[in-house]
């Protein structure tokens, strides 16, 4: 079992990343649905738009005319092509992300991935835990950011995890970031399984982010050795399950994990029974798993 004296510290930095601010945030309402999340200051720049947004009180909503995704995806590109003009979205990616009120429901309309933030729209990614051994005895792999990355260089992630782009399924995007991310083979990569989603609710500089992550775990043999393909991870770390609870209590410096990977690590912790249920925090890490599948303020 994971010494309980370290848990104070995983709750209390978890706690303080998913804490929603207290200012106001305005849905973006498409077909009915609120689809995305604007504070007044990014609401107040889409009043520029008068043929692409609606800017209400309490709401923000798409002109009567854009119908379709097909509209509201291109008048949508118009408008985060004009803002990247004005400095914002410096991770851009040329890639888009479907905006849906579920994961299987058709896009209400797609959106550059490196504007998701700034809209507050609710993304979903994979994310693999490479585990090597069983039980309390097993290790875990960590791997480091390149430092070029735009969104949290340096930092310590999990083996394997990706954004799941507009179009693609889970299994595909699983099999595409194994190899890219660690050098995992997709005979290899197939045999992780499912293991949930956690939720991550996060207000940052670049907007407030809203991610569901479905999980897997990946058993992987004591001789395998990730190697990275795309140029975006440095290193690779295999810890035991003390080491890596202490991981993700880290504030800062070079040895922080990301965020997202945090909340994964502490989701395989509490699952696998590393942290005991009769544990003081044990309840108020657990419910840290699904603090970001409520609305901001809920």
């Amino acid at each position: 079992m994971i010494d309980e004296s370290i848990l104070p510290a995983i709750r209390a930095r978890l706690a303080a990343a998913f804490a929603t601010p207290p200012i106001r945030y305005r849905p973006l309402v498409v077909d009915g649905a609120a689809l995305g999340w604007l504070d007044d200051a990014r609401a107040a720049r889409l009043a520029s738009f008068r043929t692409v947004f609606r800017i209400g009180k309490d709401s923000i909503a798409l002109a009567e005319t854009l119908r379709d995704c097909d509209w509201r995806s291109a008048a949508l590109a118009d408008v985060t092509q004009a803002l990247r003009d004005q400095g914002e979205f410096p991770a851009w990616r040329d890639e888009l992300y479907a905006a849906a009120p579920t994961f299987d429901a058709p896009p209400a309309f797609l959106l550059e991935r490196g504007a998701a933030r700034w809209f507050g729209v609710r993304t979903w990614a994979v994310h693999v835990n490479g585990i090597v051994g069983e039980g309390n005895a097993s290790e875990l792999w960590f791997a480091r950011r390149s430092p070029h990355k735009g969104i949290d260089p340096g930092r310590l992630d999990n083996l394997v995890g990706g954004g799941i782009t507009a179009g693609a399924r889970v299994d595909e995007t699983l099999l595409k970031e194994a190899w890219e991310e660690a050098g995992i083979p997709a005979d290899v990569a197939r045999r992780a399984s499912p293991a949930g989603a956690v939720h991550v609710r996060r207000a940052l500089p670049d907007g407030l982010q809203r991610e569901t992550i479905f999980v897997h775990d990946l058993t992987l043999s004591r001789h395998f050795v990730p190697i990275n393909q795309d140029g975006e991870v440095v290193e690779h770390r295999r810890v035991d399950l003390y080491e890596a609870a202490r991981l993700i209590a880290i504030e800062s410096g070079p040895d922080e994990v990301t965020v997202d990977a945090s909340l994964i690590v502490l989701d395989l912790l509490l699952r696998s029974g590393a942290i005991a249920p009769d544990a003081s925090d044990y309840l108020a890490l657990d419910a840290l798993r699904f603090i970001g599948a409520d609305a901001p303020g809920g």
